[in-house]
């Protein structure tokens, strides 16, 4: 038998991951809200990985509070993710993938674009997600992987941003809605140099944001995250000082 998996989060895309784990031949272990990170540790402290598959608000606490044997195996998966999320925590190289599929309850899972996976168990999260027909691939370095986090922090905040005053998808976000999205883009392209101390070719991100639309035109744009999203930005743009005039117009505009 292989070494098990620990999952922390058992939502949507916790659950897929498991299925494909699962179909690998792993035992899956889920931790839920309930069980102690503490507790989780002593009945299982030696897991192959430990995806951490909570949302993006419980990711801090998570981090942490995670077992000290647990932190060399860590998988991240959450959207709007940088480095300073992990380093801030003294992990130096877990495992991240950016996630390119779609999970809703009830619904087969619908990828966009293959999602890109960093580290040490890159392999085998791009093995699991085969299991299950979602394409993934690995990525070599820690340049290409933040590229990809950014790009696809982009293609989220726009998206979800610009939605909260246009609805509709992404598709017509762009054909009807382009001088918007681009500005909002810009706006987020901002604050993500910021979080991340990096400059980044804009045109190049805007292509790759297209790309994600090009995956699935008919994507909504504004999820339940949206306007959390919208107030997080706000937030951090403060704490950095950026104008981000396109997103305080949204704000305004939707509030």
């Amino acid at each position: 038998m292989l070494d098990p998996i620990i999952i922390i989060g058992i939502g949507e895309i916790g659950a897929v991951l498991a299925r494909g784990l699962l179909r690998l031949g792993h035992p899956v272990y889920p931790v839920n809200r309930d069980m102690p990170l503490a507790t989780a540790h002593t009945l299982n402290p030696e897991p192959q990985a430990v995806i951490l598959a909570v949302g993006e608000a419980d990711l801090q606490t998570c981090l942490r509070d995670m077992p000290t044997p647990w932190r060399d195996r860590l998988v991240l998966l959450q959207n709007e993710l940088l480095p300073r999320d992990w380093e801030s925590h003294g992990l130096t190289h877990p495992t991240i993938m950016s996630v390119w599929f779609e999970k809703k309850k009830g619904q087969d899972s619908k990828p966009l674009l293959p999602s890109p996976v960093y580290g040490p168990h890159a392999g085998l999260i791009v093995r699991a997600m085969a299991k299950v027909d979602l394409p993934a691939r690995e990525v070599g370095d820690m340049d290409t992987l933040l590229w990809e986090l950014v790009r696809k922090n982009v293609y989220i905040l726009t998206t979800n941003i610009c939605g909260l005053v246009t609805g509709g998808t992404v598709e017509e976000l762009w054909r009807e809605h382009e001088a918007l999205a681009r500005e909002v883009a810009s706006d987020v392209i901002d604050l993500q140099e910021w979080l991340s101390g990096r400059n980044f070719d804009r045109e190049r991100l805007l292509q790759g944001m297209l790309e994600g639309f090009a995956g699935d035109p008919a994507h909504k744009c504004m999820g339940r995250s949206a306007p959390a999203r919208l107030a997080r930005a706000l937030a951090l743009a403060d704490q950095a000082g950026l104008a981000v005039p396109a997103l305080r117009r949204v704000a305004q505009t939707s509030g």
